[in-house]
Formats: structure tokens, C-alpha cells, sequence
């Protein structure tokens, strides 16, 4: 795996002279990189390759920082931030991992299609259940005389439409004629 991270620092004024007096002007070389590559061994060993390529990488780069600021701050170097720029695993460690990711979110994918289908199915077992008690209440106020008057009712408002010459309602026995 290779790692891209960058360094961003500066020298702290108050102990530039104790810098320059017990380390020197190639500073970089002796302590900073050195430091700083033993750093991001250890703490990239801390994670999986998939953490580092997708969702620890920040966490990686603050941990660089902290880590080292807090090891160069008595040296006289100030360290800003070490963004991580770019982390590169061999193609089918890549490969595998976005296989992975894929697969979790088609899973994923379905789980809310699932969850989304059965709400579905709940929405229309509740509908069911109120059109149930619905009809059921109907049907309990419903008796023959109220039916018949309803009947009654309705052929009327059709005898008194323009179109109507004569209803004849019967069968069964008690014929009802109904002229305009």
C-alpha cells in the first residue's frame, strides 16, 4: 500500500535558535521525516486497508497530526495539519474491496426495499380493516324497511328526470308504478 500524506508546519520563533543549535539546518531530515514515517506505520497497522481506503482515512490523517505535533512541539516545530492525500492498494486489494462495498449497498438497497414493501403491506391491511368495519357498520344499520325506503327514494329522483315515461318496480309481488 502506498501512502500520500503531506506535512504542513512551521518553526516556533521562541525556540528556532534551540532548533538550529541542537539539531541543525537539515531539521527535516533528521528528526521531522524520520518521525513522521515512523508515525504512519504504526498508525496505518492499526487499520484494515478497506478503513484506510474508504471511510478511516480522516481519522488516520487527524491521529498523524496529533501524534506528531505532540512529538515535535519540545523540538521547536509547529505542525499545522498532514492531510492525507492519497492512498494507493494493489488493484484486485482495490478491486475486492469495491466488490465489497457494492455488495453492502445493494443489500443495503434491498433491505429498504423490504422495509418500504412491507409498510406497503401494512397501509393496505389497515386500509382493509377500516373498509371491513366500514361495510360491518353498514350493513348492522341497514334494515329491509330502511332498504325499501332507500329503493323508493331513488326511483323517484329517476321518474323525475326528463327522460322518464313510467317505472314499473316489482317482482315481488308488491309492484310500485311511479309515473311522472
Amino acid at each position: 500500500m502506498d501512502v500520500d500524506i503531506s506535512i504542513l508546519y512551521r518553526i516556533n520563533p521562541d525556540q528556532a535558535k534551540q532548533l538550529y543549535q541542537t539539531v541543525g539546518e537539515n531539521y527535516k531530515e533528521t528528526i521531522l521525516i524520520p518521525s513522521f514515517r515512523a508515525l504512519i506505520r504504526t498508525i496505518t497497522a492499526q487499520y484494515n486497508a478497506q478503513d484506510l481506503y474508504t471511510s478511516q482515512r480522516q481519522a488516520v490523517a487527524t491521529k498523524t497530526r496529533d501524534e506528531l505535533a505532540q512529538a515535535m512541539t519540545s523540538r521547536g516545530i509547529v505542525v499545522e495539519e498532514t492531510p492525507l492525500r492519497n492512498i494507493s492498494l494493489p488493484a484486485n486489494l482495490r478491486q475486492t474491496i469495491e466488490s465489497k462495498l457494492q455488495a453492502e449497498q445493494e443489500s443495503q438497497k434491498m433491505q429498504f426495499v423490504i422495509s418500504k414493501e412491507k409498510q406497503e403491506a401494512d397501509r393496505k391491511r389497515i386500509q382493509a380493516q377500516g373498509e371491513a368495519d366500514a361495510q360491518k357498520l353498514l350493513s348492522q344499520g341497514l334494515s329491509d324497511p330502511v332498504l325499501r325506503f332507500r329503493q323508493i327514494e331513488a326511483m323517484q329522483k329517476l321518474a323525475d328526470s326528463k327522460n322518464a315515461k313510467v317505472i314499473v318496480v316489482g317482482g315481488d309481488g308488491k309492484n310500485l308504478l311511479i309515473q311522472p
